[in-house]
């Protein structure tokens, strides 16, 4: 497969995985989410490679949001398709993984960007990373199971505190709250997170992916708050406040909610 949105670098049994779209703040797309999934599919038979890190191109961001562009003409239903298939092709694809995955944040992770490192099984960042899902903005909520994750990892209060102000908090923060498992230079943060992908690689493989589903049993009942949040995220789409909020966006201005 060609490569346009990714860089895929292994080594000693992990790869690390680039998202490359530093022009755009590596925002996702739904080629990005198909080459990521296709990507991770070929590194599951891969036995070379034991853990993956996921990481973002340029010091500004990992992933900045989704492409905004590419759903503000969305109706209700193409919204709902949009956040159930990328749940499918790539959040919940990777929440399951057999694999650690390891996401290492360096600058801004909104939006999109921070539900694909909740999806990881570990986060660390750089001391510059900034973190949020600013989608209420848009008119819009988390699509990307970002409802359902956060609450999980920082609790329900922080989590729609983070949700309902749309606010962007620092890395030492998310530290604190349980969002991020370690914090660190952005000089070090690969070498950091290739460190633990060396420490989890040599332990047995099979035990690595029994522990993830161990551990993802207890939180089985996400499945059904992702169908709602999938169903309330749809619905966003059909109203006036999107459509201002999208707006306002791509015309960079601050949005008029009536």
């Amino acid at each position: 497969m060609e490569l346009i949105n990714l860089i895929i670098q292994k080594s000693d049994r992990y790869a690390l995985v680039t998202i490359n779209r530093p022009e755009k703040l590596n925002a996702l797309n739904t080629s990005t989410i198909q080459e990521l999934h296709t990507v991770l599919q070929e590194l599951v038979d891969d036995k070379e490679v034991r853990v993956v890190v996921l990481t973002g191109a340029g010091h500004k961001a990992f992933v900045a949001g989704a492409d905004i562009a590419e759903f503000a003409s969305f109706g209700v239903e193409e919204g709902m398709n949009l956040a159930s298939k990328g749940q499918e092709l790539l959040f919940d694809f990777i929440a399951n993984y057999p694999k650690p995955v390891i996401a290492a944040v360096n600058g801004y992770a909104l939006g999109g960007g921070l539900e694909l490192a909740m999806a990881c099984h570990m986060r660390i960042a750089s001391n510059n990373a900034k973190l949020g899902l600013p989608e209420v903005t848009l008119g819009l909520i988390p699509g990307y199971g970002g409802t359902q994750r956060l609450a999980q990892l920082v609790g329900k209060g922080k989590a729609l505190e983070m949700i309902l102000t749309a606010s962007m908090i620092s890395a030492d923060e998310a530290l604190s709250w349980g969002l991020v498992n370690k914090v660190t230079s952005q000089e070090e943060l690969l070498d950091m997170a290739i460190e633990v992908a060396a420490a989890m690689a040599k332990n047995s493989s099979s035990a690595l992916a029994a522990a993830i589903r161990a551990v993802n049993a207890g939180y089985a009942f996400e499945k059904d708050g992702l169908k709602k949040e999938i169903e309330e995220f749809g619905k966003c789409f059909g109203t006036p406040d999107f459509v201002e909020g999208t707006a306002a966006f791509l015309e960079k201005r601050k949005p008029n909610f009536s």
